[in-house]
């Protein structure tokens, strides 16, 4: 019923390591910045992507005005969720807990205090998540919860104070293919309206690059992080690339997790686009 501890936080699945740093990559590994290396989750309830900056209470209102745009068009939603996780036989400090919710106090600082899930050091921030993602469970007390109204769930971890702070339409995440973004590279009018991202280092852009890319080297990821969504416009689609299109997709789920709502990762990086479209970009 439950899946297993070692695949889920609150049923979020941890990518498997082929889409993360699998053997093919493993010699570059350590010099990559520590929110993209690949590691295990500490508990069930813990994310293995750096917190999203730009989440906090105050700039919720913009999105929850467009609450229900997605719903009522029959468009697949996520849900911005935090929580609190108390063991199963804590009962008594479950209905404490939720009376003085009910009473004003913020279920954000109650996690920090009382929650056993490692999310605790967020507030009980879990981010933004979607169907298919979650134990049973959790998923159906969450999807079916009124904004900003607190309810409980027990799953087999324990019991839950929930809470959904904000719904938006569910982002999308995909491969793009070399010839197909070749096509789109012919278009004048995609290149001025495409953010197209490089995150390869720059010694690797002067052996061979496309253009209308910006270079964001993966290892100065701590100098343009925080500023990602003040560079780039979350609501136009993105395109990210790398030597083999593995850092990119790296980079391409954080931005998801960011709120860009359109990210592409070209498949095989622009080796693969050197070899099946375009000879005349070298190889290395």
């Amino acid at each position: 019923m439950l899946r297993s501890v070692s695949q889920l936080r609150v049923g979020v699945a941890i990518p498997k390591p082929s889409i993360c740093f699998s053997s093919l990559c493993r010699q570059t590994l350590t010099s990559f910045p520590t929110a993209f290396r690949f590691r295990p989750p500490l508990s069930p309830f813990h994310s293995i992507m750096p917190p999203n900056p730009t989440l906090t209470k105050s700039n919720f209102s913009a999105s929850n005005s467009s609450r229900g745009s997605a719903a009522e068009a029959g468009r697949p939603r996520e849900i911005l969720v935090q929580h609190l996780l108390l063991k199963e036989h804590d009962q008594k400090l479950l209905f404490h807990l939720h009376q003085r919710i009910s009473s004003g106090e913020d279920l954000s600082d109650l996690a920090v205090e009382y929650s056993m899930c490692p999310s605790k050091e967020e507030g009980g921030m879990l981010g933004w998540v979607r169907k298919g993602q979650m134990v049973p469970e959790f998923e159906e007390a969450a999807f079916s919860a009124p904004l900003n109204k607190v309810v409980k769930c027990k799953t087999k971890f324990g019991w839950h104070l929930l809470q959904v702070l904000s719904e938006r339409e569910e982002s999308i995440l995909q491969d793009i293919q070399p010839d197909e973004l070749h096509v789109k590279i012919q278009d004048p009018n995609f290149l001025e309206e495409a953010q197209l991202i490089d995150v390869r280092e720059p010694e690797e852009v002067a052996k061979a690059s496309l253009p209308g890319f910006s270079v964001l080297p993966l290892r100065q990821f701590g100098s343009w992080g925080p500023e990602i969504t003040a560079k780039f416009d979350p609501q136009k689609d993105t395109y990210v690339m790398c030597h083999h299109g593995m850092r990119s997709l790296q980079v391409a789920k954080w931005l998801q997790s960011q709120g860009f709502r359109k990210v592409y990762n070209l498949s095989g990086g622009i080796h693969a686009y050197a070899v099946q479209v375009d000879p005349s970009i070298p190889t290395y």
